[in-house]
């Protein structure tokens, strides 16, 4: 929680450019890397900002709620190396509560200290700037709603890892303090067990794999993240993902990683360092042809795979951990959304055509 003078401070900001103004308070402050070329701050914050939809950066800009170096700007401002971005709203940080709402869960698995789902792509995993409804905790805060003393909004509880809101699959959560404590502790420990599915473009050589480099922001791009050579970035964190070729269709291929550590963007950032980008990985440029034939019949066939997956086609599909309570080690899996199923029945089928 800011003190008194760090929100007077803001409010002083906004004078100027908002009847509201003396009700704005910073919930959130970004410092433009030296480094960056200029962008559109829609754009810019859109990439930063996971689960948040560029419309809704424009509407709070239309709002005067996103300043720079104090002055609110409009939605086409192109950012500039070392701005000061600030995102103001009507009310305090501590006042964003997770309310309960009836969206639907997939559960597969419940007891008394743990919930794990199978979430699906397109959902956030925990509320942020602008985009406090909807989201899996939402969910979860209605379906533990009769819990006695469950509080999705206590940071004791809930989430023990994440994955990106396109991502499907396996999230795992703790009902109590304790299991939340314990699980953590695994994660950090890399006693876990993820396995991801993927499809990647182009044909994968080696059968497996192991891709081993420290991940930290591009020195070029702040939203992206790159793989560094061990000791050159002192912000570049060590990374490790196992993976090994479950089938080859064509001119992409789907194969199976096994986190050995979970960074930011991992799996996505090692295949495409190894030439093998996730499909219709927008933020690293799978939702352009990166391999195959030049001809028309191709590309609308590649686009249409694009708008049956519009999403990097990735899925954390199993998850092994020890339980916090009894210490039973437990593994579960779940199976390939609709979304990525469909995608690689068309490319199977498209590749049989090929090859007859």
């Amino acid at each position: 929680m800011k003190n008194d003078e760090e929100l007077n401070a803001v409010n002083e900001i906004g004078a100027e450019d908002s009847d509201e103004a003396q009700n704005l308070y910073e919930h959130f402050r970004f410092e433009v890397d030296k480094g960056q070329s200029q962008l559109r701050i829609d754009k810019y914050l859109t990439n930063l900002m996971a689960g948040i939809s560029r419309n809704r950066i424009q509407d709070s800009a239309n709002a005067g709620q996103i300043l720079v170096n104090g002055k609110a700007v409009k939605s086409n401002y192109k950012v500039k190396p070392k701005d000061s971005i600030s995102i103001v709203l009507a009310y305090p940080p501590s006042d964003i509560n997770i309310i309960p709402q009836d969206i639907p869960i997939h559960v597969v698995y419940e007891d008394d200290h743990i919930i794990l789902v199978n979430k699906q792509p397109g959902i956030v995993v925990h509320p942020g700037f602008n985009n406090f409804e909807g989201t899996l905790l939402n969910a979860i805060a209605f379906y533990l709603k009769d819990i006695p003393g469950f509080d999705v909004n206590d940071s004791r509880v809930g989430l023990v890892h994440r994955i990106d809101k396109d991502t499907s699959g396996l999230v795992l959560l703790a009902k109590t303090p304790k299991a939340k404590t314990h699980l953590g502790k695994q994660f950090f420990d890399k006693t876990t067990d993820r396995t991801y599915n993927a499809l990647v473009w182009g044909r994968v050589k080696e059968d497996k794999g192991t891709i081993e480099g420290a991940l930290a922001r591009d020195p070029r791009n702040r939203m992206l993240f790159t793989v560094f050579p061990e000791g050159e970035n002192p912000q570049a964190k060590h990374a490790v993902t196992h993976y090994k070729v479950i089938e080859r269709i064509g001119f992409v291929t789907l194969v199976e990683c096994k986190l050995e550590t979970g960074r930011t963007h991992q799996i996505r950032v090692h295949m495409k360092h190894i030439g093998h980008t996730l499909f219709n990985d927008d933020r690293y440029g799978g939702n352009k042809i990166l391999k195959g034939v030049r001809s028309v019949k191709y590309r609308h066939f590649v686009e249409n795979c694009f708008e049956v997956c519009p999403r990097q086609a990735l899925h954390a599909k199993t998850l092994g951990f020890t339980h916090p309570a009894t210490g039973e080690r437990m593994l579960f899996e779940s199976e390939l959304p609709d979304d990525m199923k469909l995608l690689i029945e068309k490319w199977k089928k498209f590749s049989a055509q090929i090859e007859t």
